[in-house]
C-alpha cells in the first residue's frame, strides 16, 4: 500500500506501508542510529509521541520475541525504515516485525531514503510529522493537519505510559526499591532484580507520602517520554523525596531531579538517540559508550549553583549527562545504562546504587 511521510515544513517522502496500514498517525519525527535492537526501541515508552526513523538500512531480519520487549506493547507512533525483511531468520524469533506491528496497531513505512530523512532532521531539527495511507495525494491538507497536531513541548506524555496502580515486579530481595514509573523499561527492572532487589513500580502521580509509607530502602526515578516540564506533579514529588532516601535517576528521572532542584531543561535540536554516544566521567576521566534516547536536557547553568556536582558530560556536545549530591543522597545519569539495546559500559551504576544502599543499611543496623 502506498504511503506518505509529511513533515511540518512541507517536506514529503513516499514509501510502502507495512504493519497496521490504512491509517494516519502524527508525532515528532526523530531518528535512531542503533544497528540492532529495533524491538527494544519500538517498545520503549520513552518513544511515546514520536515517529522513529531507523538509520540502519535492514530492519526485521531477526524477527521479534517476547523476551526483548521493553514494555507490554509497541510505544512508537510509527516506524520508518529503508528495507523490511519479511522472512526473519533467528533461533529466538517468534514472528515477523510486520505481523507484530499489525497486531498492535502500529504503522510502518519502508522503501524510503532514511539517510535523507536523517540528514534533514539534523539540519532542520526534530519536527512534527505524519505517516498516512489515507491522504497520499492531499499533501497540502496533510501538512496543515501536521501543523495543527500536538508537539512535545509542554505536553504530558508520562500519564500515557505510567502504570495505573502499584505493581510488584519482584517481591524477593534484601533491598526494597520503589520505582517512580514515568515509563520504565523492563530491562531496568531486570537489572535491579538481578542484584537481589525487591522492586515495586508506583504510578507517576503517586505522592511522596505514599512512596515513603512503603518503607523503601531506595527510590528510582525512571526514564519516560517527552518534555519533563509537562509533568510538574512528578518533579514536585521528587522535590519532596530529596534527602529522605537514596535516589537514582535515569534519563527523564535525571531531568526531573534537575527540575526538582529548581533548575531548567531545554529541548535539543534533534536529540540523542542511538547506541554509540560517548559519555565522560569528569571525576575519573573514563569514557563510556552509551545508549541514549532523549530530546530534552538539563540546563547546566541552572543547576551549577544548586549544591550538586556535575559528574558526566556528553562528549558530542558537552551537555549534562550526570549529577550527584552527597548531601541530598542522589545521583543521576542521562544515558540508558540498562542497555536495552546498547553497550554495557554503564551497567556498573546499578551496582553503585545497590551497594550504596547496602552499606547505609549496615551502618544503620
Amino acid at each position: 500500500m502506498k504511503c506518505v511521510i509529511a513533515f511540518e515544513d512541507g517536506t514529503v517522502f513516499r514509501g510502502r506501508a507495512f504493519g497496521a496500514a490504512g491509517k494516519t498517525v502524527f508525532g515528532e519525527l526523530v531518528f535512531n542510529t542503533s544497528i540492532s535492537g529495533y524491538q527494544e526501541i519500538i517498545t520503549d515508552p520513552s518513544y511515546k509521541g514520536q515517529i522513529v526513523t531507523m538509520t540502519y538500512p535492514l530492519i526485521g531480519n531477526y524477527g521479534v520475541n517476547r523476551e526483548d520487549a521493553e514494555s507490554d506493547r509497541p510505544q512508537v507512533e510509527g516506524l520508518i525504515i529503508k528495507e523490511l525483511c519479511e522472512v526473519p531468520s533467528n533461533f529466538r524469533s517468534e514472528g515477523s516485525l510486520d505481523v507484530y506491528l499489525k497486531r498492535h496497531g502500529v504503522i510502518g513505512v519502508s522503501g524510503v531514503d532514511t539517510r535523507a530523512i536523517t540528514r534533514h532532521l539534523r539540519i532542520r531539527g526534530a519536527m512534527k510529522g505524519a505517516i498516512s495511507t489515507e491522504f497520499p495525494d492531499d499533501i497540502e491538507g496533510l501538512v496543515e493537519r501536521v501543523k495543527d497536531s500536538p508537539g512535545l513541548i509542554g505536553r504530558d506524555l508520562v500519564k500515557e505510559v505510567t502504570c495505573d496502580r502499584s505493581i510488584v515486579w519482584s517481591g524477593k530481595g534484601d533491598i526494597k526499591i520503589a520505582v517512580l514509573d514515568c515509563g520504565v523499561k523492563y530491562n531496568i527492572l531486570r537489572h535491579f532484580e538481578a542484584r537481589g532487589c525487591a522492586v515495586t513500580r508506583f504510578p507517576a502521580d503517586t505522592s511522596a507520602e505514599t512512596i515513603l509509607a512503603s518503607d523503601p530502602d531506595g527510590i528510582f526515578l525512571s526514564n519516560g517520554p517527552g518534555d519533563p516540564e509537562g509533568a510538574p506533579y512528578v518533579f514536585g514529588t521528587v522535590k519532596e523525596l530529596l534527602g529522605k532516601k537514596p535516589i537514582f535517576g535515569i534519563c527523564l528521572g535525571h531531568q526531573m531531579l534537575g527540575l526538582a532542584l529548581g533548575g531548567k531543561t531545554y529541548k535539543l535540536k534533534f536529540g540523542h538517540r542511538g547506541g554509540n554516544h560517548p559519555v565522560k566521567d569528569l571525576r575519573t576521566g573514563k569514557v563510556d559508550i552509551t545508549a541514549q534516547n532523549h530530546g530534552f536536557c538539563v540546563d547546566f547553568d541552572s543547576v551549577k549553583d544548586k549544591g550538586v556536582e556535575i559528574t558526566h558530560i556528553n562528549l558530542n556536545d558537552n551537555t549534562v549527562e550526570g549529577m550527584e549530591s552527597k548531601e541530598m543522597d542522589f545521583f543521576s545519569i542521562q544515558c540508558h545504562p540498562e542497555a536495552g539495546p546498547g553497550p554495557n559500559d554503564s551497567t556498573y551504576l546499578f551496582d553503585r546504587f545497590v551497594d550504596h544502599i547496602r552499606k547505609e543499611k549496615s551502618i544503620n543496623a
